[in-house]
């Protein structure tokens, strides 16, 4: 089972429109046959079972074991993933022209969000070693003094890039955000 599945397809994301189908999918984090799910949600085994199929063809779901119950074949089945992000290409935005060129706006950051989610969900979590780090704060900057932060940042970052920017060894992805707090009072 992978950590995170990144959702693509607008198939997939429409398996998980239905809130049925998503408890479903959650008491398939450990494997279930269909009857065992139906019996912890109340329900028939043939509508887990319809569930579970959706889920299959979305690959969102797959078939890991099968036993003879009885006479009768039971698939086991268990999620594909612990999570699944929905790629916001699958939804698009309000206005539809990308904002690339305007570093500091929000549709650039949203941009640059999406393109990070990307990114990760096609690592190989499976590798024996992923180098990678992830920094989080919060600074104050008055507003009088951002342009001049704002120009930090960017200085200390072409400095990076400058001194580490060769064509030899592994390649990084270096992605910063910068963005206002939404509890702050607004001047």
């Amino acid at each position: 089972m992978r950590d995170v599945m990144h959702l693509e397809q607008l198939e997939q994301a429409e398996a998980l429109f239905k809130p049925q189908r998503i408890e479903v999918l959650r008491r398939l984090a450990e494997p279930h046959t269909c009857g065992e799910v139906a019996e912890q949600l109340g329900q028939t085994p043939q509508r887990v079972y319809y569930h579970v199929k959706r889920l299959v063809e979305a690959r969102l779901v797959t078939q890991v074991d099968e036993r003879k119950v009885r006479g009768v074949h039971e698939g086991i089945y268990q999620a594909t993933a612990r999570s699944y992000w929905l790629s916001p290409r699958l939804v698009g935005r309000i206005g539809g022209l990308r904002r690339t060129q305007d570093e500091l706006s929000l549709g650039y950051l949203l941009d640059l969000m999406e393109e990070v989610q990307t990114d990760i969900a096609a690592l190989d979590r499976t590798a024996p070693e992923l180098p990678s780090i992830g920094v989080s704060g919060e600074i104050r900057v008055p507003p009088d003094r951002r342009r001049e932060f704002f120009q930090d940042l960017r200085s200390t970052l072409q400095d990076l890039f400058e001194r580490y920017g060769g064509s030899e060894g592994d390649a990084f992805k270096l992605a910063v955000a910068c963005y206002p707090k939404g509890d702050q009072d607004h001047d």
